[in-house]
């Protein structure tokens, strides 16, 4: 008899466990049904970039059904936006959050699935070119150095070397893109006599903003073509140079940086070439 009521006792333990387990995984399989149905029906645009001091404009149709707006959640950086967003257009406030100027922003702009907002103005999260030039300089040795201050987004800083009656690009140097006094520096390959370079940024408008030039005079020896007339090779006389090759039609055939230029490869006939702080005539034969 007691064996009987140990024996009863354990299967109704037995029981329970198995009622409880069956409840967890009701529980488990209702809560996974509901996270799919709000994924059905929910859309979201993501907006990454940076806090350059305005806000975010949003166009916001109704939904699908022609019941309520599109948009019914903003998050910024994680954080639930206090935007009003019950309407046809609203504002994606910064000025609610903590944010310091260039900061990283991620928003969320979480939509129902039948219908689309618009953000009219995604462009104010990209960096935008604000520096001011504190001073630009040269080394005895050609390393340009320059210090700025005023930066609010993260651009390459284009170096630029006047050579051949032109600007030539030689260099980038990845900006800082914060507020306070930042210093860079580049190597250039100087030519002989005057020298002059500056640096640029070049924002999302397409508008550069440069700095100003600085100047040196080098102590590097001129360079002077061996032959100008080839066949295989160019070559130049007192060391290496930056160099560029053109057709008769102004064609940048080739170009690069050293002693000598391989111009197999070009057909026979007449080309100009940029070298040291000149353009010559050369003819390939």
């Amino acid at each position: 008899m007691g064996f009987k009521t140990k024996k009863n006792s354990l299967s109704l333990k037995v029981r329970k466990e198995k009622t409880l387990k069956m409840k967890h995984l009701k529980i488990l399989f209702v809560f996974a049904l509901l996270l799919s149905v709000n994924s059905l029906f929910a859309g979201m645009i993501v907006l990454e970039g940076k806090y350059m001091g305005k806000n975010l404009f949003v166009k916001n149709p109704f939904g699908g059904a022609g019941v309520g707006f599109c948009v019914f959640e903003v998050t910024i950086n994680g954080k639930l936006s206090p935007d009003e967003v019950n309407q046809s257009a609203f504002e994606i406030d910064f000025g609610n959050h903590d944010l310091k100027l260039g900061q990283k922003v991620v928003i969320n702009i979480k939509h129902k699935d039948d219908c689309k907002p618009e953000v009219l103005n995604p462009e104010v999260l990209k960096p935008k070119s604000t520096f001011d030039t504190k001073s630009i300089s040269f080394t005895e040795n050609g390393v340009l150095n320059w210090s700025t201050e005023n930066e609010t987004g993260s651009l390459d800083y284009i170096v630029e070397q006047f050579r051949w009656n032109k600007w030539v690009k030689v260099g980038e140097v990845k900006g800082i893109g914060s507020p306070g006094v930042h210093n860079y520096s580049y190597k250039i390959a100087p030519h002989s006599g005057e020298n002059r370079a500056r640096v640029k940024q070049v924002d999302f408008s397409g508008k550069p903003r440069y700095s100003k030039d600085a100047r040196f005079t080098s102590n590097v020896a001129e360079i002077t073509l061996v032959d100008e007339k080839v066949r295989d090779e160019l070559k130049f006389n007192g060391g290496e140079t930056l160099y560029e090759i053109y057709d008769r039609y102004g064609v940048i055939v080739k170009k690069g940086f050293g002693a000598s230029a391989d111009v197999e490869s070009l057909e026979k006939g007449k080309y100009f070439v940029s070298y040291d702080n000149k353009t010559s005539t050369v003819y390939v034969r």
